[in-house]
């Protein structure tokens, strides 16, 4: 019983390291997508993942793609485009497929690869988009108009006409 605890314990390290590695879980968690516990969803998602390959019997590729891509999807609003969801899943896959032989030392090593192999965590910062830099620019413009007309001499623009159909019009000032 122990030592199948023992294994068990190894397997879920390896789905730790694997997630731990992934960049699209790493950005998730470093930039707040899965609020302000989103490192505890993170730890959470190893557990869930290693109870679903051990209550799932001959899990394929694909189950494990959309199980991943749905967590992803519900805790941390993230739709992983990358093209590393097939990875991720076929290394899982490859552990468990380590641990159900008992493959130990195997999966210890492989274990090992992937912690020492983790990288700098990426951030993402996001550039300012096109329409932000439009609505500053307009918020800038209209408050120079707010305050130019009794400078410049130009008498203020008519008030907005009111439509039949309920709108209000807003015409540009010429």
């Amino acid at each position: 019983m122990a030592a199948s605890k023992a294994s068990r314990e190894l397997f879920t390290e390896g789905v730790r390291a694997v997630l731990q590695t992934w960049p699209v879980l790493q950005i998730a968690v470093d930039n707040g997508f899965g609020g302000v516990y989103g490192q505890q969803k993170a730890d959470w998602m190893v557990d869930v993942v290693q109870q679903y390959f051990h209550d799932n019997a001959d899990l394929q590729r694909w189950e494990v793609e959309d199980f991943l891509s749905q967590l992803l999807d519900q805790e941390f609003n993230t739709v992983v485009e990358d093209g590393s969801l097939p990875q991720v899943s076929t290394r899982l896959l490859e552990l468990f497929a380590q641990w159900q032989q008992g493959a130990l030392q195997q999966l210890q090593h492989t274990i090992q690869t992937l912690t020492q192999s983790k990288t700098q965590r990426a951030k993402v910062t996001a550039p300012p988009t096109q329409s932000d830099e439009e609505s500053d620019e307009e918020t800038q413009v209209m408050e120079v108009e707010a305050s130019s007309p009794s400078v410049s001499g130009v008498p203020p623009p008519p008030p907005p006409q009111d439509e039949d159909d309920g709108w209000t019009v807003v015409r540009r000032k010429k």
